[in-house]
C-alpha cells in the first residue's frame, strides 16, 4: 500500500528503508537504535558468561595427559548452576567458538552426566 488509506489526501505513506539480501545491513537493527545498543550489551554480557564458564572448568577440572583441562558434565552442572541456570546455553555458544569440546549436540541433566567437557 503505496498510499495512507486513513488520509484524504494523495501523498505517498511514509515508507521505512527495507533492505534485501545480500545487503550488508540486511538482517541487522539501524545503526545507532537502542536494538543495536541491546543486541551489543547481550553479546557483552554472554561473552563474559563464556569466560566465566572457562575459568570455573580450569578450577574444577583435573589435567589430563595431553595437557587439557577436562570435567564432567555432571561436576561442571552442579558447580555452575549456583552461577547461572544457563549451563548449557554457554557450553553449546563456548563450543560454537572452539573453547571447549564435548561430544554430541545437546546435553542432558542426570542422563549426560559422565560426559567429559575439555578446555581447548
Amino acid at each position: 500500500q503505496r498510499k495512507n488509506p486513513f488520509s484524504n489526501e494523495d501523498r505517498l505513506a511514509s515508507k521505512g528503508v527495507h533492505t534485501h539480501r545480500g545487503d550488508s545491513t540486511y538482517g541487522r537493527p539501524p545503526e545507532g537504535s537502542q536494538t543495536e545498543q541491546r543486541g551489543k550489551d547481550a553479546h557483552s554480557h554472554v561473552g563474559k558468561e563464556v569466560e566465566e564458564l572457562c575459568l570455573i572448568i580450569r578450577s574444577t577440572g583435573e589435567v589430563g595427559e595431553d595437557g587439557h583441562v577436562s570435567v564432567t558434565f555432571g561436576q561442571l552442572f552442579e558447580t555452575y548452576v549456583t552461577i547461572s541456570n544457563k549451563v548449557v546455553g554457554i557450553l553449546l555458544r563456548a563450543r560454537k567458538h572452539g573453547l571447549v569440546h564435548f561430544e554430541g549436540e545437546m546435553l542432558w541433566q542426570g542422563k549426560d552426566d559422565d560426559v567429559i567437557i575439555t578446555l581447548l
